[in-house]
């Protein structure tokens, strides 16, 4: 429990006592209560301490040599000449449990007076009564005992003919402390029992000391994870239920069957839809077969959707499209970007569009160390863009992990071939990207904390927050129609549901159009819902000339006329 040094190893045990007097360094109505442990000797000149279970206190203070006298009485202990006729004497304490005062003893050689300690003793040590323990025929009587005031201990060691026996056995001593037997053998209370029952109690202390901590562990861990379930469940809009809103002129489009989680439409009415995802953690209808791009002339009559077919040399076996941005240069040529997955990694693959035949020609491979967990991006150039991290970690287990956790790690990078670096960060997790009609502003959506964030574009691509639009919906790819700067957003009003596929249960889908975000009081519209009867698990929503796209994670897609 407690560990004592002394410089010249005179003494090896520490005794127990109880203050009697309220002054810090008097010894009247002090007595031994009982001796503890045998100690270890050092080369150093101080008392060290170390002390298990602790309470207030820390310090020292003084009593008269009779203590040392007592303390001589017990088994094992010699009388030890003091050096050369003081009394001095210090008592050390790192440990307070009411009255019982766990203490080393050390004398003190030099030439003062009998015993005072320098400091105060702790508050709580000044309290209490109890009977000195010397007596006429105690040794303590012929060292003169009594204690006077104003000294201090003078720090020295004990000169080398102090040598005091080893403690034999200690133990907690009840009561009065019995002398030694002749020789320094055992009292009629003394020893091995009583040091052997000591040790039992103490194991069995130790024990239930152990038993309360794992308890305690075990709660505070229970609690934290009930804390976070909670919160996570929160996130994900676990209990929220929708409405239906309808729109009349509405219907599936025909050969998209397994997700189309990105819309992008070009000036000229021509729409790109990836298809396709498999995002770890939600169940795909098709698992085995490879991501596609699909085309829709949205200024026919009656549009189709056609696939697009990629150019020889692009892996298509592991293709596995997420978002999607397209760019028109000063030519007329349209260069689309489509967030990669292959084998769970992430990749940006940059194609150019060939109308004539309906086709894409991969034209390279967009890899880097900061592009860890691509969600969206939106394109800047020809061969630059912003792109959304949805999580710190790649790895499913750890990407889980970070979201129960709800640690803000996700981010915005710029890149482009001459740089790449962060811009933006402190999402819980950045999913759709997307920018104004007058490119000055950037919008991210953070699926999971419900909003949308107005990012404002600097010269040197950095972006700063000028304002959060806070909704009640997990928020996925944003749109933006080019005449308005209305935001036309995908979302999932129940995450829960997306995650956790059940057909009795179906996910739900809702639109959202947000007009005059720069506004102080922006005006949100919910334009469509539905319980998951005719689309499951709406991601995005795109409108051209009074028509509108709303795509799916991993469901079908619907065609609305307004």
């Amino acid at each position: 429990m407690f560990e004592g040094r002394c410089a010249s190893g005179s003494l090896r045990c520490a005794i127990a006592v109880e203050a009697g007097d309220r002054e810090p360094c008097s010894s009247k109505g002090t007595r031994v209560v009982g001796v503890l442990e045998t100690m270890e000797a050092s080369e150093n000149g101080h008392i060290e301490t170390r002390a298990s279970p602790a309470k207030s206190g820390e310090g020292n203070f003084g009593v008269s040599a009779h203590i040392l006298a007592c303390m001589s009485q017990y088994r094992g202990v010699p009388r030890v000449p003091l050096h050369p006729a003081s009394g001095n004497l210090c008592l050390t304490t790192h440990a307070v449990l009411d009255n019982l005062v766990l203490v080393f003893l050390m004398t003190e050689s030099g030439t003062r007076s009998a015993g005072l300690c320098h400091g105060a003793a702790p508050r709580s040590l000044r309290r209490g009564t109890a009977a000195a323990c010397s007596s006429p025929r105690s040794p303590g009587a012929q060292l003169g005992g009594g204690a006077r005031r104003g000294r201090a201990c003078p720090g020295n060691a004990l000169p080398p003919s102090a040598r005091a026996a080893p403690l034999g056995g200690g133990g907690r001593a009840a009561g009065r402390v019995r002398r030694a037997g002749p020789g320094g053998g055992p009292g009629r209370r003394g020893g091995a029992g009583r040091g052997g029952a000591g040790s039992r109690e103490r194991a069995a202390r130790g024990a239930a000391m152990g038993k309360l901590l794992a308890v305690a562990l075990v709660g505070i861990a229970a609690a934290l994870a009930a804390e976070r379930l909670l919160a996570f469940r929160n996130r994900l809009n676990a209990s929220r239920e929708v409405a239906p809103v309808t729109l009349p002129n509405c219907r599936l489009i025909k050969g998209i069957e397994t997700g189309s989680e990105d819309i992008d439409i070009l000036p000229n009415g021509l729409a790109f839809i990836s298809s396709g995802l498999k995002y770890p953690g939600i169940k795909s209808p098709a698992p085995d077969k490879p991501g596609e791009i699909f085309l829709m002339d949205l200024n026919e009559d009656n549009p189709r959707a056609v696939e697009l077919r990629i150019s020889r040399g692009f892996d298509l076996a592991s293709f596995n499209p997420h978002g999607i941005s397209t760019y028109v240069d000063k030519d007329d040529n349209v260069y689309l970007f489509v967030v990669n997955h292959p084998h769970q990694k992430s990749t940006v693959e940059l194609f150019k569009f060939v109308e004539d035949d309906n086709s894409l020609v991969h034209l390279k491979t967009i890899r880097h160390d900061l592009l860890t967990s691509v969600n969206d991006v939106v394109a800047m150039g020809p061969d630059s863009f912003y792109a959304t991290n949805d999580h710190y970690f790649c790895d499913f287990i750890l990407m889980f992990l970070e979201m129960f956790l709800g640690l803000n790690w996700s981010n915005v990078v710029y890149y482009s071939p001459k740089e790449v670096k962060e811009v933006a960060a402190g999402f819980y997790s950045a999913n759709g990207i997307n920018i104004s009609p007058d490119r000055r502003y950037i919008y991210v959506a953070d699926a999971f904390d419900h909003n949308v964030h107005v990012m404002e574009k600097h010269a040197n691509w950095n972006l700063t927050h000028v304002k959060t639009l806070q909704l009640d919906t997990l928020v996925d790819n944003l749109s933006i129609d080019p005449h308005t700067g209305d935001i036309w957003i995908g979302c999932h009003p129940n995450g829960m549901k997306l995650f956790y596929s059940d057909p009795e249960n179906l996910p739900a889908s809702e639109v959202l159009r947000v007009q005059n975000i720069l506004s102080e009081e922006p005006t949100v519209t919910r334009v469509y819902t539905d319980n998951g009867s005719v689309l499951q698990g709406s991601s995005v929503a795109s409108v051209y000339e009074g028509k509108l796209l709303i795509g799916t994670v991993f469901h079908r897609a619907l065609y609305c006329e307004l």
